[in-house]
C-alpha cells in the first residue's frame, strides 16, 4: 500500500511563554481524580526478562546512540495478521534489522486493556526480544488494566522516570493525567532538567501536544509537559497515540515556529502495527507525515546532535534529517 505524504509548513505569531510555577497552577482541571506517585515508584525499567535476546547495535560514531522508537504496537492474542492491521511482528522485524542500542516505546504497546497475560502471550512473542534494551511509556490501553498493572508488572517500572542514553537525559513520561497527578509529573520533569543540566535532552510520552491526525489530534491536556519541557530545554519530544507518523519543525511552548530558543523538534510515531489512522488538514509547523503505512523512527543521538530516519517494514526511508541540539 501507496503511504500518503505531506510536506509543508506555515507560521503564526508567536505568544509569549509563561512561567512553568504559573502554568501550574492553572491546570488542575487537566487532572481528573489523580494519584499521586510515590517518590520510590519514579523508576525505569528494572528485572523484566527478554524472551529472546536481541545484540544492541554497534557504535556509530563517537558517543552514538542508536534508537529505535514507536508506540501503538500489539495486537491482542489471536487477532488475524492483515495489511492493514497487526503488524506488530513486521515492524519488530524491522527493529531488529537496525540493530539498536535502545528502544524507546511510546505507549499502547498490548492491546486492548494491557492485562498481563496478554503481554506474555503477544508483546511477549514480537517486540519481546527487546525487553533487555526497552525504555517504555504507558498508553492509554495499558490503562484498560487498573492502574496499568499489567504494564507496570511486565516491565517492572514506575509510571515516568529518566534515562541516560549516552550524552542524553531522556524522560519517560506518563502523559494519561486521567490517571496520575499532571501536576506532581511537570514539577519533578522540570526539577530534574534543572538538576541534571544536559546539551541534548528527549522526552517520550504516548499523547501528542502535537498531532495533525483526524482521530485524536493534537492533545491539549498534555499541554504542562510540553511546556515544562520545551521551557526546560527539552530538544527532542516523541509521541504515538495517533496511528500515523508525523514531523513537525522546531515548536516553542505555544506551538509555534521559531528560530530561536527553546523550541522541540517534534515525532508523532504511531505506526507499531495495529492499525492506520488518516491525517487531515496540517497543524502548525507539520514538515512531513505519512499514513497507511507501518514502520519505526530510527534515531541516532549524538553528543550535541541528532539524526532520524522514518523507515517503513518494505525497508523504504521514507523522511530523513538531523539537527543540532540547542
Amino acid at each position: 500500500m501507496t503511504p500518503m505524504s505531506h510536506q509543508f509548513s506555515r507560521s503564526r505569531p508567536l505568544a509569549t511563554s509563561a512561567a512553568v510555577v504559573t502554568l501550574l497552577a492553572g491546570v488542575a482541571s487537566a487532572c481528573q481524580s489523580p494519584d499521586r506517585v510515590p517518590p520510590g515508584e519514579v523508576r525505569g525499567p528494572a528485572a523484566s526478562p527478554p524472551s529472546s535476546t536481541v545484540s544492541p547495535g554497534t557504535d556509530t560514531g563517537s558517543g552514538s546512540v542508536r534508537v529505535v522508537t514507536v508506540g501503538d504496537i500489539a495486537c491482542e492474542p489471536g487477532v488475524p495478521t492483515t495489511p492493514v492491521q497487526c503488524q506488530d511482528l513486521a515492524t519488530a522485524d524491522l527493529a531488529t534489522s537496525l540493530r539498536p542500542d535502545a528502544v524507546v516505546a511510546l505507549g499502547d504497546l498490548q492491546y486492548e486493556s494491557g492485562n498481563l497475560e496478554d503481554f506474555s502471550a503477544r508483546w511477549s512473542r514480537t517486540w519481546g526480544r527487546f525487553d533487555d534494551i526497552v525504555l517504555p511509556v504507558p498508553g492509554n490501553h495499558e490503562y484498560g488494566t487498573d492502574a496499568a498493572a499489567g504494564y507496570v508488572s511486565y516491565f517492572d517500572t514506575g509510571p515516568y522516570y529518566a534515562h541516560d542514553l549516552g550524552a542524553w537525559r531522556v524522560y519517560l513520561l506518563d502523559s494519561n493525567f486521567d490517571r496520575i497527578d499532571c501536576e506532581q509529573e511537570a514539577a519533578w520533569l522540570t526539577d530534574d532538567l534543572t538538576a541534571h543540566p544536559s546539551t541534548c535532552t528527549a522526552i517520550a510520552m504516548h499523547h501528542p501536544r502535537w498531532s495533525s491526525s483526524t482521530v485524536h489530534g493534537s492533545q491539549e491536556q498534555v499541554d504542562v509537559l510540553w511546556k515544562a519541557a520545551v521551557d526546560g530545554g527539552v530538544d527532542l519530544s516523541l509521541a504515538g497515540h495517533d496511528h500515523d507518523y508525523e514531523r513537525f519543525a522546531p515548536l516553542d511552548t505555544d506551538g509555534g515556529l521559531t528560530d530561536t530558543e527553546p523550541a522541540a523538534s517534534h515525532f508523532v510515531v504511531g505506526t507499531g502495527g495495529r492499525s492506520f489512522y488518516q491525517v487531515g488538514n496540517p497543524e502548525t509547523g507539520s514538515a512531513f507525515a505519512a499514513e497507511d503505512v507501518f514502520g519505526v523512527l530510527e534515531l541516532t543521538l549524538d553528543s550535541t546532535s541528532f539524526g532520524w530516519r522514518f523507515v517503513d517494514i518494505q525497508g523504504d526511508v521514507l523522511d530523513q534529517g538531523d539537527r543540532a541540539c540547542t
